[in-house]
């Protein structure tokens, strides 16, 4: 995947294991070497200093931004859709994709104002990438923006893009273990969304025992269930984030 976030340093780059770690976990020896570790700091640090500035693009224009974060397939696209339908406010979407413009010309298709942001080998959106997108959005005929990054549980956390607030998106069909897995998205989360709970009935997933591993992680999480074709639970959603921009 992307060489700037170290996803890309994985076993098969080395042949090392620590002494005191267990025959069968493989630790990664670049992550600890102190010139990766600043190489990698050094990005994030420049990619945070251009997320301060798209914050302040956005305020300018008096816009809510919201990062849309999940694995592929969650439903970000889906849940977008909805809002085309049900919601009050006027907003637009940044979309990021390793390849295609599909998302967006979904969205376009349902007259939402869509950007789409090709990454290539990219594993997530980035701040500069979200900046360049920035100028090809009607920001003065929005009130919110969502930014759907690319479908990664990993490294689109390690990246302020310059949003607001984090929206993360776990679905049923995926397992109750994705929280407890990547616990660096769900920490960054605001709102965790259960999505594709009609799938209940036919897929085993403890809904309850992931809301109390969210809340492990980050105790006032926000957390709905969601089910695309019930109107009312997207409903709540839409009245979280009046809510949220209501309060800025």
């Amino acid at each position: 995947m992307c060489k700037d976030c170290g996803c890309s340093i994985t076993e098969d780059n080395y042949h090392h294991k620590h002494s005191h770690d267990r025959e069968d976990i493989y630790t990664n020896p670049q992550l600890n070497d102190a010139k990766t570790i600043d190489v990698i700091t050094k990005i994030l640090d420049k990619n945070d200093h251009e997320a301060v500035h798209n914050r302040a693009h956005f305020e300018k224009y008096g816009v809510l931004a919201i990062n849309l974060m999940s694995s592929p397939g969650s439903g970000k696209t889906a849940l977008l859709e909805k809002f085309a339908e049900l919601a009050k406010f006027r907003f637009g979407v940044i979309e990021g994709d390793l390849e295609t413009s599909k998302d967006a010309d979904r969205l376009k298709a349902k007259g939402v104002p869509a950007f789409q942001i090709q990454t290539g080998s990219a594993c997530h959106l980035d701040a500069f990438m979200v900046h360049k997108a920035l100028h090809n959005m009607p920001l003065s005929e929005l009130e919110l923006c969502f930014v759907e990054n690319v479908g990664n549980l990993v490294c689109p956390a390690s990246y302020d893009v310059g949003t607001h607030l984090n929206i993360v998106l776990v679905s049923v069909p995926e397992g109750d273990d994705k929280i407890a897995k990547y616990p660096v998205m769900f920490r960054k989360a605001d709102l965790v969304l259960i999505t594709k709970t009609d799938l209940l009935p036919y897929i085993e997933f403890d809904v309850e025992s992931e809301k109390k591993e969210a809340r492990k992680l980050k105790p006032n999480v926000d957390i709905l269930e969601v089910n695309i074709k019930d109107d009312a639970s997207i409903q709540k959603v839409l009245n979280w984030i009046e809510f949220k921009r209501e309060m800025r």
